[in-house]
């Protein structure tokens, strides 16, 4: 299985005339029914994920109460297929779920179903970073925004934590896994609705987890304007 550059590029034209973007002036207004939506990655409307999200939301109070303990459970109770080599390879939100395991990318499709499946808008965000401690090579990570009625749209990286990694929710003081350090990295400001296809593609053209490491997605940066 192959995905065409030119089939890469349509989509994510599609996807960007979409999105919104952080920090953005006008997202008090957006139309949040994209990030809302289930989708094939994002299958809030399965129902092992509707359960959860309500066995998670029961005698919460508010939005944000909810979200912290969705976070909280994919961050906590899912595990980071690296940091425990777990297999299989995940990628839909509900596969995720039933096997306890996805890379930072499957668990922020699991974090953006049980919100969504909660009536609560949420998006995927990205990061470039480096693989190592210093680059190249640089790779995508995978983290999630939702909207909050009391604080508008919040970073959140349920990856998993461990020694070195404490990432948590705060807001509106966003505490994320990892710091954004060498020039060759970024924070992304994109809040994508469903997931890049360079990332669907590591996650369902690879069979183990090793494979997946071996290629991480990443993309092509634009130039910083000076």
């Amino acid at each position: 299985m192959f995905l065409r550059k030119e089939t890469l590029d349509f989509m994510l034209f599609r996807l960007e005339s979409r999105i919104i973007f952080l920090h953005d002036p006008d997202a008090m207004s957006t139309d949040f029914s994209i990030y809302l939506a289930s989708s094939l990655y994002i299958d809030s409307d399965h129902p092992a994920v509707r359960a959860k999200a309500a066995a998670l939301a029961a005698g919460a109070v508010g939005d944000a109460a909810i979200a912290a303990r969705c976070f909280a459970f994919v961050r906590d109770e899912v595990a980071h297929s690296w940091d425990y080599q777990r297999n299989p390879v995940t990628c839909r939100a509900s596969d995720v779920l039933q096997h306890g395991t996805g890379y930072c990318y499957a668990k922020s499709h699991l974090l953006a179903a049980l919100l969504r499946a909660n009536g609560i808008p949420a998006g995927l965000c990205y990061q470039r970073l480096a693989v190592g401690e210093a680059g190249p090579p640089f790779c995508l990570h995978g983290l999630n925004a939702v909207y909050l009625q009391d604080f508008g749209w919040y970073r959140i990286d349920a990856r998993g934590n461990k020694p070195g990694v404490a990432a948590a929710f705060t807001p509106p003081r966003e505490q994320l896994a990892f710091p954004v350090l060498a020039l060759e990295e970024r924070d992304l400001p994109e809040i994508w609705p469903a997931p890049l296809p360079q990332v669907v593609a590591s996650l369902t053209v690879y069979a183990t987890v090793q494979d997946v490491a071996a290629h991480l997605p990443d993309i092509e940066l634009l130039p910083l304007q000076k």
